[in-house]
C-alpha cells in the first residue's frame, strides 16, 4: 500500500514489523480480562487485554492467544472458557496470571469450579462462560470466537487497563 506523501513526515515512518505494532499498541489503553479453562491436568488461565465484544445477537466476544502460549494446547481443544473482566484493585492478579511459569491457581487466586467445569474467578467484575464456536488462524495466534452462555456481573468499581506496558486505571 502507498501512503499519500502530504500524509508522511520524511524520516519518520517505518516499515511493519513486530516492534512497529507492539510500539503503536502501546499507546492504545485496552481493557484486562483473564481467560481460564479447565484442562485434563488442571485449570489453565492467561491475561489477555484483546478481549473484543463480537455480537449481541447471539452474545458473543472474540480474544487472541499465541499458538506458544502455556495456555494454548487447552484452549485448542476446549468447549468451554471463562472469560473475567478485572477492576482496577485486580493489577496483582492480572500479572499473575500474565507471568510465564506462575502458579496462576495458587494462592491468593481466589477462584471456583463454575458452569460447565469452567473455573471462575472470585471478586472481578464480570465473569461470563462462554462455548467456543471458531479458532480462526492469524500469524502467530488464533483469534477465539466463542458464544456467550452465562454469566454475572457482580463487582463495582473501575476497570483495570492496560497502557504503555503496565496496569493502571482510569483517572478523574
Amino acid at each position: 500500500m502507498t501512503v499519500p506523501s502530504d500524509l508522511v513526515t520524511p524520516g519518520t515512518t517505518r516499515p511493519a514489523s513486530p516492534e512497529l505494532l507492539r510500539s503503536a499498541f502501546r499507546r492504545h489503553a485496552a481493557g484486562v480480562a483473564v481467560i481460564t479453562a479447565r484442562g485434563a491436568r488442571g485449570p489453565v488461565g492467561f491475561t489477555a487485554t484483546s478481549l473484543t465484544s463480537v455480537s449481541a445477537e447471539p452474545p458473543m466476544i472474540s480474544f487472541g492467544i499465541g499458538t506458544g502460549a502455556s495456555s494454548w494446547p487447552v484452549v485448542s481443544g476446549t468447549e468451554h472458557l471463562g472469560v473475567h473482566i478485572l477492576g482496577e484493585h485486580q493489577q496483582e492478579l492480572a500479572a499473575t496470571f500474565a507471568r510465564s511459569g506462575a502458579d496462576r491457581f495458587g494462592e491468593p487466586t481466589a477462584w471456583r469450579d463454575g458452569p460447565q467445569g469452567v473455573p471462575v474467578l472470585d471478586g472481578v467484575l464480570a465473569w461470563l462462560v462462554c462455548r467456543v464456536v471458531g479458532r480462526v488462524p492469524a500469524g502467530d495466534h488464533r483469534i477465539v470466537i466463542a458464544e456467550v452462555v452465562l454469566g454475572d456481573c457482580p463487582g463495582t468499581g473501575r476497570p483495570l487497563l492496560y497502557h504503555q506496558g503496565r496496569f493502571s486505571a482510569l483517572r478523574d
